[in-house]
């Protein structure tokens, strides 16, 4: 009976050192799909597409955590005066807050929540609000929100390291057919000459209030062509700036390498030879501060709240910095994190454009102006005549036809300029 009862005690401790040893190696084997591989074991085998991937995501995080230290102009700084207009007053609030705390460089975002704005607070800090458009009501409440969440994503689309230009294309939910002129022509991503990578994204938000529910269209759309971007907002003019600072942020988080950026709207025509040599004709520091476009100086806001661009008195005065217009321009793909991080510091405004000059500006670089950037368009005579496009980097406007025909005569053999 002891015999047995041995045997039996025997066999079951062995029962259970090897089903402890099983599950140590299953522990083992899924707290290591988590982690990066050592420098040594990675020398001792190929590195899977997982691991791989995990050590770029890895790197890209770090980027996004951690940013340059950030000195605000004192051009911009003097040339935002100092008055009763509500815009006027939180920007130099957020400056004093900027100056009394040290430099960080982790990501600004962490000091900052969104927090709507009550109609009491606008209406205590704005006494004529009932007379805006009813429009800046959602952009003012909106003003604190900045990070609003992904719903498509396409984290492969810098997976190569050496992209030379990205195209980023504002659009909205219903412009597919603009889109795809795009796609055909000079937005078509590829291997240029020269070895240059050209890459190209599309930036949406959600169909306004007033538009039909498209979302599963641009859905299939997103899977289909892999080039949205779509984050949760309503795709409206005064969202425009929002747009602007989240894709800073997906830049930074997806494509830090990227050389230059073109951004623009999608009723452009661009010449993407024109815009590769003038770019490779760049200086190296020329390169590393490119803000470049047709540039708008000396501008004020208006005051006619019948156009799109008003702007009241009572939300905004004084000048505006010189801008690139936002029909397209240019700019340096290693200004990204600069310009990310003042963004945090200069409140939106309902102008994207006028926007953007603010954080360039505030960063201490200057527009440059190139004559090629036609955002106002050009001779009416000569809007069908490719030879005088070869020349031009962009024109502002074309719609989708007239976008695939100029294209098309554009690098037809049969063309003599």
């Amino acid at each position: 009976m002891k015999k047995k009862f041995f045997i039996v005690a025997v066999a079951s401790s062995l029962c259970f050192v090897i089903l402890y040893t099983q599950l140590k190696d299953v522990e083992h084997t899924h707290r290591d799909r988590g982690r990066i591989p050592s420098v040594a074991a990675a020398t001792s085998r190929k590195p899977t597409t997982a691991v791989i991937s995990t050590i770029k995501k890895t790197t890209k995080s770090v980027m996004l955590r951690k940013l340059p230290p950030l000195t605000i102009s004192e051009p911009f700084r003097k040339d935002i005066p100092k008055n009763g207009a509500f815009w006027n007053r939180k920007l130099h609030s957020l400056l004093r807050q900027f100056d009394s705390v040290n430099n960080e460089t982790l990501e600004p975002h962490k000091k900052f929540h969104c927090q709507p704005e009550s109609l009491e607070l606008l209406q205590t800090n704005i006494q004529d609000i009932q007379t805006y458009p009813p429009l800046y009501g959602d952009f003012l409440r909106g003003m604190e929100c900045r990070d609003s969440p992904v719903v498509h994503d396409q984290p492969g689309k810098c997976a190569s390291d050496d992209i030379f230009l990205l195209f980023a294309i504002k659009s909205i939910p219903r412009h597919f057919e603009r889109r795809q002129a795009v796609r055909e022509t000079w937005g078509r991503e590829g291997l240029y000459e020269n070895g240059l990578q050209v890459r190209t994204v599309f930036l949406l938000g959600r169909s306004s209030a007033d538009d039909p529910n498209l979302d599963k269209m641009v859905s299939y759309e997103a899977q289909q062509f892999q080039d949205l971007l779509v984050w949760d907002f309503h795709d409206t003019f005064y969202n425009l700036t929002l747009k602007e600072h989240v894709f800073f942020k997906w830049m930074l988080d997806q494509c830090p390498q990227v050389s230059f950026i073109f951004k623009g709207d999608d009723d452009v025509f661009a010449n993407t030879k024109a815009i590769l040599n003038h770019l490779k004709s760049l200086e190296p520091t020329q390169a590393s501060s490119l803000y470049a476009g047709q540039v708008i100086s000396d501008a004020t806001p208006l005051r006619d709240p019948k156009i799109k661009y008003y702007v009241p008195q009572s939300f905004y005065e004084g000048p505006y910095p010189p801008y690139a217009g936002g029909g397209g321009f240019l700019f340096s793909g290693n200004l990204l994190p600069s310009l990310y991080h003042v963004s945090f510091y200069i409140p939106f405004f309902p102008i994207d454009d006028v926007y953007t000059g603010m954080c360039f500006k505030a960063i201490g670089i200057t527009p440059t102006v190139h004559g090629g950037f036609k955002t106002f368009d050009i001779r009416e005579q000569d809007r069908e005549n490719p030879c005088v496009h070869k020349d031009l980097l962009l024109v502002h406007q074309r719609n989708a036809q007239q976008t695939m025909r100029l294209w098309r005569n554009m690098h037809s053999s049969m063309l003599t300029c």
